[in-house]
């Protein structure tokens, strides 16, 4: 097995090997493996592939960091096409919370959530796709 290096902050460190500790893990390699295979897999969903999709993506940051909130309006712009709907709360005395509502592809979704991921800040980022084509009557099996 390849051994790589990787950067975090010590918090996150902790985090995991508090994780690994706590779910029978063998140790933090084990978690981030597991990890990044459910991350990779996430959009591998072929059903959904060629299918119209509502997406839901929420965004924690911390309200001090003006620059995600920046970057998210920027983003919301890009995608404008992608984008039905943006709501912007505070969140606590300290965080934000940016929720978008999305109507696309996969492809599409997949992008635009790789984006607020990769925003530099960014607490926390929660998201779920659903069809609302047909596709959608033939999963709840109506």
């Amino acid at each position: 097995m390849t051994v790589v290096s990787v950067s975090m902050p010590e918090e996150l460190l902790n985090r995991i090997d508090e994780f690994a500790d706590d779910h029978g893990y063998t140790g933090r390699s084990e978690v981030v493996r597991e990890a990044s295979r459910n991350l990779l897999g996430e959009f591998q969903d072929r059903e959904l592939e060629g299918h119209d999709l509502m997406g839901v993506v929420t965004v924690l940051f911390d309200y001090e960091t003006t620059s995600v909130e920046e970057r998210m309006m920027r983003l919301r712009h890009e995608h404008e096409s992608l984008v039905a709907s943006n709501f912007h709360s505070h969140v606590g005395d300290h965080y934000c919370m940016e929720l978008f509502v999305l109507e696309g592809d996969l492809e599409s979704i997949s992008q635009f959530v790789g984006k607020v991921r990769a925003t530099g800040d960014v607490l926390t980022v929660d998201y779920s796709v659903i069809p609302v084509d047909d596709f959608a009557a033939t999963l709840s099996g109506s």
